[in-house]
């Protein structure tokens, strides 16, 4: 079993492992500018898209986990309704962010906090930005509908295509044409349309077969969507509440002066790294868990939910030591201005114990959506937003200021480990009744 994991789950850590490293390129181009405010502002343009971007992760999350219990059942009618469903979905909600954009951007400058001189520039940054979300947000469905066929070798190919093109396009235009933060934007559309190419490619070259199940009459497609659109409801509220976690957290950092917002974002960054490399065995309890849960095979079902905690727990040591022993270098690579990581070096202590702290809540994701969890997916995060993030940061910042920041968001990560390994056992017997 263990072999089978790490088949599905060393592509999807090769695969998201470039997102982070394409945020770190960002940040390496705009902390290497004249000033701090292109570091602040390429964080506060980007989390406008991470509250986009993850507004539609439901698709992704829902599509993997029931497109996996399909494949448990070889239903390859049902295969083909998952898809169709997810990209009209997708499609819709995509155009209606483009034409909307003009109201978005004042609304998200109106909400987050930060000095007029980042807001000029991540305006410049969003309005080139923003043209890439079709792509970005059809590419979700697509690797989600994949990772359920327990394949991740062509998200591990899209991924990979995307960032490299987002890394290049990005140098180019900063480096060589000195577009500065309107350059790492026009890279990341550059990017995200390139993988939508290649995955119509890999799409025709292996699942052409799926074709003549796609339909345009309305009674397939609304069959199942009452179940779709309730897991999607489900994931999207609890994707919505890590999204406000995470932009408050970026909003008042803003409110805490430049310097402070550009800290917190390149230390946000060792988050990110870690997240993103364990999300790689989440996804493969996605895949795994879905396929035993639609085979109906509780023992395999159980036997991988353990393998994959003890995977998640072996690289939160991993990850732990890197963090203590190499944890100020990686903040001086970030930006070569001295009085950020300078002033950076007090929070390090927190990064450190990001792994320890949030690994469960990364593994236990991939297993709840692979059972279709979702109700209890939402109720957690929800209770560790309110309770033990929000809660403390307003009891805590009068006495700890930036530091009481970083220990809410560890209660949030820490608090959904625990809440998801307390409601596992009842989940997974409401979901196998």
């Amino acid at each position: 079993m263990n072999k089978t994991i790490l088949r599905l789950a060393v592509p999807n850590i090769l695969t998201n492992l470039t997102v982070p490293m394409l945020g770190m390129v960002d940040m390496y181009l705009m902390g290497h500018q004249s000033s701090v405010h292109f570091m602040g502002a390429v964080a506060l343009g980007g989390v406008i898209f991470n509250f986009v971007y993850w507004g539609f992760a439901f698709l992704r999350m829902s599509i993997s986990g029931v497109a996996a219990q399909t494949y448990g059942r070889n239903d390859r009618s049902e295969m083909a309704l998952v898809l169709e469903r997810g990209l009209l979905v997708a499609l819709i909600g995509s155009l209606l962010l483009v034409l909307l954009q003009g109201p978005l951007a004042q609304f998200s400058f109106w909400l987050l906090e930060g000095s007029a001189e980042v807001k000029t520039l991540a305006r410049e940054y969003f309005f080139v930005r923003i043209w890439a979300a079709p792509a970005a947000i059809l590419l979700m469905v697509i690797y989600g509908w994949f990772l359920g066929m327990q394949n991740a070798l062509y998200p591990m190919a899209i991924a990979i295509t995307v960032n490299v093109v987002n890394i290049l396009c990005s140098f180019i235009f900063v480096e060589y044409l000195d577009m500065q933060i309107r350059g790492v934007a026009l890279g990341s559309v550059c990017g995200q349309y390139s993988g939508l190419v290649l995955a119509t490619v890999l799409f025709l070259r292996k699942y052409r077969w799926i074709l003549p199940h796609f339909t345009l009459q309305s009674a397939p497609l609304l069959s199942k969507m009452r179940h779709f659109a309730d897991v999607s409801g489900d994931i999207f509220v609890r994707t919505l509440f890590i999204i406000i976690v995470f932009t408050f957290f970026t909003s008042r950092s803003a409110g805490l002066g430049d310097l402070t917002l550009a800290i917190n974002s390149a230390l946000l960054q060792y988050l990110m790294l870690f997240s993103y490399f364990l999300d790689g065995f989440a996804y493969a309890g996605e895949a795994l868990v879905g396929k035993y849960f639609g085979a109906r095979q509780r023992q395999k079902l159980q036997h991988t939910t353990r393998l994959l905690l003890k995977w998640g727990l072996g690289f939160a040591f991993v990850f732990t030591a890197l963090y203590a022993l190499a944890g100020e270098g990686l903040l001086k690579i970030f930006t070569n201005q001295a009085e950020v990581w300078q002033a950076g070096r007090p929070y390090l202590l927190w990064v450190i114990l990001i792994p320890l702290i949030s690994f469960g809540s990364f593994i236990w994701d991939g297993i709840y959506i692979g059972i279709t969890g979702s109700k209890a997916m939402r109720n957690s995060v929800v209770l560790a937003a309110l309770l033990l993030f929000f809660l403390p940061f307003y009891l805590l910042t009068p006495l700890l200021g930036n530091h009481a920041l970083w220990l809410s968001m560890l209660l949030f990560m820490g608090g959904r480990s625990l809440l998801l390994t307390l409601l596992y056992r009842r989940t997974l017997s409401t979901s196998f009744q």
